[in-house]
């Protein structure tokens, strides 16, 4: 068991209270080519339903997402990314108050998100895709989460390899929270990400589960390993579909390092595992 470190993450207007019990994030992608869910959620309707259904299973935070960041993804426009979003964004704000993210690597993207009443900027290329996120970032105050990725979404699985993967990646998120600092954005509003499946090998992704308290100990910790592969190499389970007891394996092993937010596809699952691993932690029934 690994004492949570606390923080106070500002998003916007809003804090989070981060370290009392793990929070949990909803995944909503509009894609049509995610790898577990691409397609399901891409007409507005369906998609604002999902987002609503989570938050009513638990979900302390929503994030939705316009272009699929799997192995091998081809990027799309701006133009697209904003037309499969911020229409969703304004519908489920307009229903709930619960936080939401959104997962860009675009600085328009994102600018308008927030605009629709988004509060995150979720950027898996942590800054360095666009020039223009951190300001995006640092003018409208909202919580941003940088994530390692080595290379892109197209070639990052091409035989990724590190001296020593945790210390590497640990040096680069640290490199991005200065950069983000240097151009504005509150040190109390960034979380870091150390991008599970994101060109890392099946063992580069064990070392940093099993290294979680280290990076909390630099920020606040999100951890994202939902039916990813990672899950379907130990267990064998080729469909993603069939990686939830996975899934919720490697969610209650964060939960007890100390992550403080899991970003998860299995909303109502995920917080009950949540929830008992909190309990034998913290003693709080």
């Amino acid at each position: 068991m690994t004492p949570r470190s606390r923080y106070n993450w500002k998003c916007k207007d809003r804090t989070l209270v981060l370290g009392q019990r793990t929070l949990v994030m909803g995944i909503l992608n509009t894609t049509p080519d995610s790898f577990s869910d691409g397609g399901d959620f891409s007409d507005p309707s369906a998609a604002v339903e999902r987002a609503l259904q989570m938050a009513a299973e638990g979900a302390d935070l929503i994030d939705i997402g316009g272009e699929s960041t799997r192995p091998g993804a081809e990027p799309v426009s701006v133009k697209e990314e904003i037309l499969r979003t911020v229409p969703i964004i304004g519908k489920i704000r307009a229903h709930s108050d619960v936080p939401i993210s959104i997962d860009t690597m675009k600085a328009e993207t994102a600018f308008q998100a927030l605009e629709a009443g988004a509060d995150i900027i979720n950027d898996v290329s942590a800054f360095e895709a666009d020039p223009e996120m951190a300001g995006v970032a640092a003018e409208s105050k909202a919580g941003v989460v940088l994530m390692h990725m080595k290379g892109s979404p197209k070639t990052m699985q091409d035989d990724p390899n590190y001296g020593n993967a945790v210390q590497e990646i640990l040096h680069y998120l640290q490199s991005r929270i200065d950069y983000a600092t240097e151009r504005g954005v509150d040190a109390d509003r960034i979380m870091i990400d150390p991008g599970i499946g994101f060109g890392k090998t099946v063992e580069h992704n064990l070392e940093l589960l099993r290294t979680i308290p280290m990076f909390g100990k630099t920020a606040p910790v999100l951890i994202g390993a939902s039916r990813k592969s990672l899950i379907g190499h130990l267990l064998n389970r080729e469909d993603p579909a069939q990686r939830l007891a996975g899934s919720l394996g490697v969610a209650g092993w964060s939960a007890l390092c100390g992550a403080h937010i899991l970003r998860v596809h299995d909303v109502i699952d995920t917080c009950d595992v949540c929830r008992i691993v909190d309990t034998l932690c913290e003693g709080d029934l």
